[in-house]
């Protein structure tokens, strides 16, 4: 990655968005992060992250933090509500960021989704289909909403998401009937590793950990980011 421009993360005040952040400050990569609360700013901040107040589900506030004076190479989002929300940011937020990327011609854009949206979608027990299914419909929207903007993109669709510390063992596949855990922070080296991946270009990957995948599913074919 050039070093007079940015990777865009949104979603970075918390969860995968905010590991993601971590590791490419950590690697000197100038890192630019719209948040909606001054706290979290402040964080970022302290990360060497350059933060940007304002809403992703505003039109004005994205095209601001994208279209401003750095130039954004890359776009990266996590964004995501919970099923009880009202409006989800999970299509609308994206959907923004993505229309603001096209404007700014960035080179590569990575949505991180969750196993349940489109072709996996056989991939989760029933139980958990259901609860998830008003987040999943919206997520599945912004993905294919990604694919046809004509961006070059990477889709990441994590398993069940964890809080402990990296293990090291996450892997990609586009086997779309795997299901299993993975901690964020694995799903965040992942990310950072399909930044700089010609072979993760137009993809749509499920991000698992080998250790953590359901018994009884086909043997893993694991992706070769090169």
């Amino acid at each position: 990655m050039s070093n007079t421009s940015y990777i865009f993360v949104a979603g970075a005040s918390r969860g995968v968005g905010q590991e993601i952040a971590k590791i490419l400050a950590a690697k000197n990569i100038n890192v630019k992060a719209l948040v909606r609360s001054e706290i979290a700013a402040k964080e970022l901040e302290n990360i060497g992250v350059k933060p940007v107040l304002g809403d992703a589900l505003k039109v004005e506030d994205v095209e601001t933090a994208i279209l401003g004076d750095e130039p954004i190479q890359a776009v990266v989002t996590t964004l995501g509500g919970l099923p009880t929300d009202g409006v989800k940011p999970d299509f609308v937020g994206n959907k923004n960021l993505i229309d603001a990327a096209v404007k700014a011609k960035v080179q590569k854009f990575i949505l991180v989704t969750s196993i349940g949206c489109g072709d996996s979608v056989g991939a989760l027990p029933p139980q958990a289909l259901e609860t998830l299914k008003p987040v999943l419909i919206e997520k599945e929207k912004a993905e294919q909403y990604l694919i046809d903007s004509g961006l070059n993109y990477t889709i990441i669709r994590p398993g069940g998401l964890k809080s402990e510390p990296a293990t090291g063992n996450g892997i990609l596949t586009t086997d779309t009937r795997i299901v299993g855990s993975i901690h964020r922070a694995d799903v965040a080296d992942l990310v950072c590793r399909c930044l700089n991946s010609v072979n993760a270009n137009n993809q749509v990957l499920s991000a698992i950990d080998k250790n953590m995948i359901y018994p009884g599913l086909p043997e893993l074919t694991e992706f070769d980011l090169g």
